[in-house]
């Protein structure tokens, strides 16, 4: 009988004790999960799109940072509506092999063997493109850039000008971060 009695106060003890680790929860309500952040985004009143190329050398080990490309709305809305190809997104960065040949192409020479990368996450509006991607031959692959609207549309005007539109940073794998700036180029 004693041991019942010690059982039943031992256990009427270790109850006791466990309430009091119990945090009093009564008349909060409970806490919504945050907000998921879109991992595409735009928000664009003008048009951007073009090829945003380095004013000056970039280089990341043999990879040399040949540009960042922005697409038109609509590349922007299909990719953001799932509509997703393996070889081309609204926004994507390309680097060249410097060690690989130089070939003809249909616009001039260019490097073999180049490296795009397409986005896991981006967010471009009229005046910052943010971007995060990898590949196969670079790894993660960062950029932020502060886009100039008036250096822009100058260098729009102009078709292609040597002026800066966007200064940003670019960070490779695990290189350490590099400040760029870039010029427009609108293509063929």
């Amino acid at each position: 009988m004693r041991t019942r009695i010690l059982a039943v106060a031992g256990l009427t003890a270790m109850l006791a004790i466990a309430s009091c680790d119990r945090p009093d929860t009564q008349g909060e309500a409970p806490s919504a999960p945050a907000p998921a952040v879109p991992a595409f985004s735009h928000a664009m009143s003008s048009d951007l799109s073009g090829y945003y190329m380095p004013a000056n050398e970039v280089r990341i080990g043999k990879w040399s940072f040949d540009h960042v490309f922005v697409g038109q709305a609509q590349d922007f809305e299909a990719w953001e509506g799932g509509s997703r190809s393996e070889t081309f997104g609204p926004v994507m960065l390309q680097f060249d092999d410097v060690t690989s040949p130089m070939v003809e192409t249909e616009i001039g020479e260019a490097r073999s063997i180049t490296a795009r990368v397409l986005p896991s996450t981006y967010s471009v509006t009229d005046n910052r493109i943010a971007f995060e991607g990898r590949s196969a031959e670079l790894g993660a692959v960062r950029f932020e850039g502060t886009l100039d609207p008036g250096a822009l549309a100058t260098a729009r005007r102009n078709l292609g000008d040597e002026g800066v539109v966007v200064t940003g940073r670019l960070t490779v794998g695990d290189a350490p971060a590099q400040a760029v700036q870039l010029r427009w180029w609108g293509g063929d």
